[in-house]
Order: C-alpha cells, then structure tokens, then sequence
C-alpha cells in the first residue's frame, strides 16, 4: 500500500475544537416530509453525530444514491408491492428508513410499507417474526410531494450486522415517474396487488435489478458511532461486481470495519453511480446522474452520522466526451467537495485514479491527465489522506494496466478480487479524526 501524509498546518486540539463547534451548530440536514422523532430514544441523529456510541445513536448502515427516472415509466406501478433487498453494514436495534421521488414529476402515494429480516440472502422471503409495518409521523400512508422524500418513524427491530433487509412499499395509484438506481447488483422482486407485510415471497414472482425509491437506511445502534460516505463512479458502485454477492468494494471495506481489530466501527454508505463525473452533470432537470460537485450535499452531507468522507471520482471526467483534458479543472473540482467536507468538520480521503490501458476509450493523451490527476492528489495538497488505488491494482510489469487478476475483462473496471484489494489497500485508521483546516 502506498499512502501519501497530508502536511498538517494547524494544532489538532485546535481542529478538534472547530470540528466539535461545527458538529454543534449544524442544522438538521437529512431531513423531508416525514421524521422519526416519535421514537423513544433520542431521534436527533440528523447530520453528524458527536454521541458516543454506548449511549447510543443513529447512524446510517445503507444507501444508495437516487440517478434518475426509471425510462419507459411514465405511470409508476398502481398496485403493485416493490421488495426491495439490501445489505446494511451495521446492525442496530432500531431501523427507519428514506424514500425518495426525487425525480417524480407528480406526488407519490405509499399506503403500505413494512421492513424485515430476509429469510435467506437475496430472498424475498422474510424471516420469522421480524416484519414490522412502517409509519411516517405515526400515519400507515404518506405522499411524497414530486422532488423530494420522506423518513419513516423508527421500528423496533434487532438487525444484526451484515444482514439483507427487506424494504417493500406498496402505491396504490399511479405515480408518474420513478426514482430509482439502475446498477444495484442485487436482485429485488415486485408483486401483483398489496403483499407489503407478506412473510412469504411467493407472491413475488417478477425479479428485478433495480433499487427503487428506497435510498438510506439508518439504525439505532451503540456499536458505531457514525457512518463513512463513499462517492463514486461505476467501480465504486460495483458494475462488474457478482450479483447478490455483496462484493463492491465498499462491501469489502464494511467488512473490514466489522471485523478488524482496532478498526473504526463506522458504516459504510455506497453513493456510487455508474458513468458519474466530477464537473459535469447528465441530462433533463433535475439532472440524471448529477455531477459529484452538484449531488455532494444531497448524497455525502445530508446522511445520517457521517464522520468521514472517500471520494474516488475524476476518471469518467477524462474518458467521457467531451473529454476534460486539464487535469487543473478535475482536481478543482475535487478541492471544492472536500472544502464542503471541512465546513461540516468531516475528513476526506481520496483515491488515485486506477490505470486503464487496454480499455476502448484509452489514449496516451486521456492517460496523461490521469497521471497529471494522480500526481496532484499523491502531493498531499488536496485531501486529508490519499489510497493510492493506481498502485495498488496496477500490473508492475505494465504499469499503465490493471493487474489482470484485478481486471473484470473491459481494462476499466476491477474484478471481485480487485474490488477486494481495493478495500484492502485503505488505511482504516485514516477514518479516525477531524478534518484538516487548510490545504
């Protein structure tokens, strides 16, 4: 592994301090129609978290992030129950959940939904005893205007960690268009007609490879005290990871964290999307896969607990046209995120962008601003800690490759075991701490 230190200009008592004044006066971030404050333990746990974890607190164990209306879906789905399956990464005894309609175009009515414990990974079938329906301020039903999203009141439910939860909503009406994530490498399931609190899954005949509405889930918990936000493209949302698997290397990293010795308790929010940017956004209003400086509030600062921050973006930036060349303007881009980073106390680490030689986009220029990139982020002047991703999954004999045990086949995208070395080459202890003042 191959890390590059941040030069540090300012006392750490100091930082400590200014972290602690900026964690006090953050207003409640991740917030909408709906709020969990109805539950018995404190439920302020909006934005970071300065608790310690034996009193408890809430924190964010999954997300993933909203990129755009699902096409050719202009009514939603009337009548129909979506099962959404994920993997949270710590456990907790309570859980509530965030649904969005970012990209609706008309209010979106649930009038059923439930969470529970899987029977089985990857299976529609809920575990004995461990269904439980959701409420939104104490109501069964909610309407979620069009462009924003609500959080359920908190359920009682024991969630160990690394365990698959079901989250099912059920419309009842047309909706218009859908809010959803398209690479979930996870297999989720539908049914005809309201099954929300079902504990069999054989009424969920239709499978799908989609998240839908279904964007955070947050947990009660005294094992953790806050959560790690990882911002990415389509390596970190895990395109050519194993479906149902959980091998993206955020999984690995969770893993990581769960089970090391003196690691960081934290979980782990994937906000990847596939092909994003850094400077540019997608397409329609509001933006299809938003760029990283335009989604950094709405996916890194508006979640639950977050101590810490990983960026590993830029290379979309280079290979998509029109294909920014000026290494000066990515690495901008990446300054501005982590000095929204700092203003919230948070510490960022960033990665090194991983060779691509052998992909159909490379060119000598394209991989000259991707060194001239790296260059930048290994001086140290631009976050807090850097992973040297490039160094740790590049061939020694071929540098400007992926070693091809680490290569998925497209020269771009790693493997599961290079998604695993990925998470490997990570210093946990540089999730620890408060961010540094200046760069």
């Amino acid at each position: 592994m191959t890390v590059s230190p941040l030069p540090r200009r300012t006392a750490y008592a100091v930082l400590a301090a200014l972290a602690a004044v900026v964690i006090v006066v953050s207003t409640a971030i991740f917030v909408g129609v709906g709020r969990s404050d109805n539950s018995a333990e404190p439920a302020s746990g909006h934005g970071n978290e300065a608790a310690p974890a034996s009193a408890g607190n809430w924190i964010g164990t999954w997300s993933t992030a909203p990129v755009a209306a699902e096409p050719r879906n202009v009514n939603g789905f009337p009548d129909m129950s979506i099962r959404n399956v994920v993997r949270i990464s710590v456990g907790g005894e309570q859980l509530r959940i965030r649904l969005s309609n970012h990209y609706g175009t008309r209010p979106l009515t649930i009038s059923h939904a439930s969470v529970a414990l899987a029977a089985a990974p990857s299976d529609p079938t809920a575990a004995p005893n461990t269904m439980r329906r959701l409420r939104f301020n104490s109501r069964h039903s909610v309407t979620i205007p069009a462009g924003q999203h609500v959080i359920s009141d908190a359920a009682r439910l024991s969630v160990p960690d690394a365990s698959d939860v079901l989250v099912t909503t059920f419309s009842p009406t047309p909706s218009g268009a859908v809010t959803y994530h398209p690479h979930a490498r996870q297999i989720s399931y539908l049914a005809r007609g309201d099954h929300a609190e079902d504990t069999a899954g054989l009424a969920y005949t239709e499978q799908s490879p989609y998240w839908r509405y279904l964007t955070a889930v947050d947990v009660w918990t005294t094992k953790a005290r806050g959560s790690v936000v990882v911002l990415g493209d389509s390596i970190t949302d895990g395109i050519t990871s194993t479906t149902g698997a959980n091998h993206r290397w955020p999984d690995f990293l969770a893993e990581r964290l769960r089970t090391e010795r003196g690691a960081p308790r934290l979980g782990v929010l994937n906000q990847g999307i596939s092909g994003n940017r850094i400077l540019t956004d997608g397409n329609s209003s509001p933006p299809h896969n938003p760029s990283g400086l335009t989604r950094f509030d709405r996916d890194v600062l508006a979640h639950t607990g977050v101590r810490a921050v990983i960026i590993q973006l830029g290379v979309n930036d280079i290979l998509r046209t029109p294909h920014e060349t000026n290494p000066n303007r990515i690495v901008g881009g990446l300054r501005q995120m982590v000095e929204q980073a700092h203003a919230r106390g948070l510490r960022v680490v960033g990665g090194t962008l991983m060779p691509f030689y052998g992909h159909r986009g490379f060119t000598p220029q394209l991989n000259g601003v991707r060194q001239a990139v790296n260059d930048q982020i290994r001086s140290g002047e631009v976050f807090d800690e850097v992973v040297d991703f490039d160094a740790a999954l590049r061939d020694p004999a071929s540098p400007l490759r992926l070693l091809p045990r680490y290569d998925s086949g497209d020269h771009l995208h790693p493997s599961d075991e290079g998604f695993r070395a990925m998470a490997k080459t990570l210093n946990l202890q540089h999730l620890r701490g408060v961010a540094a003042a200046t760069l």
